[in-house]
């Protein structure tokens, strides 16, 4: 009689087990669905301005070979800078970049969620639109270089004025670090010096214009 109540004890805790086994991966592929979801959205909002951005890479004389994209409507801890190549319709490369941190804290990740933007100076938000990389030059930050850029839409017109330029910052990661944030600057588009390295290779050799696209 005790072994067959130990039995039948051990069979009810194998099948609690199993239960709850159960229960632990559906709430792990519910999670894993809802992230492949949420980065499915974000890839086909990449593709549709990276379309854009070929059309008028076309009708403007700029490079038709490959571009610069910014997502800042993705988590500041996740990857939201890309390399798209035109030919092969797709992003060949990605890195993490900083957002303005806007009337917050410099160097905190306060608006890690959802980027601030804004076109006015001494905001210190970042800005959306169409920018023209421009001349190569030195800077103080990251792996001492850094690329002008020149607003060419409504939204980003004083790009120039306000010193934005693209650069490389050692508080940006090369790996993400969601659900952490990356650092925020004072609107320039800061990315790893492992990213920029590989993207400088890139633009110094570029006969034309190399447009970087920033949406949300």
């Amino acid at each position: 009689m005790t072994k067959i109540f130990y039995l039948i004890l051990f069979t009810l805790c194998c099948y609690a087990c199993n239960q709850l086994q159960s229960a632990s991966n559906i709430f792990t592929e519910n999670n894993e669905n809802s992230n492949l979801q949420t980065d499915s959205i974000h890839y086909h909002q990449l593709y549709i301005k990276a379309n854009e951005a070929k059309i008028f890479c076309q009708e403007n004389n700029y490079n038709t070979d490959y571009c610069l994209l910014i997502n800042l409507s993705k988590h500041s801890g996740k990857k939201r800078f890309y390399l798209w190549d035109f030919e092969k319709g797709k992003a060949i490369d990605s890195g993490m970049v900083s957002h303005g941190c806007f009337d917050n804290p410099w160097g905190q990740t306060s608006t890690k969620e959802k980027a601030s933007c804004s076109n006015v100076e001494n905001s210190h938000a970042s800005s959306l639109g169409n920018y023209k990389i421009g001349e190569r030059g030195v800077s103080e930050w990251g792996i001492k270089v850094k690329y002008t850029l020149y607003g060419l839409d409504k939204t980003n017109s004083n790009a120039y004025k306000r010193i934005i330029v693209l650069h490389s910052w050692n508080m940006v990661s090369e790996d993400e670090v969601y659900p952490d944030g990356t650092p925020e600057g004072w609107g320039c588009p800061a990315t790893s010096d492992e990213f920029l390295t590989r993207i400088d290779k890139k633009l110094r050799t570029s006969k034309r214009p190399v447009l970087l696209k920033i949406f949300q």
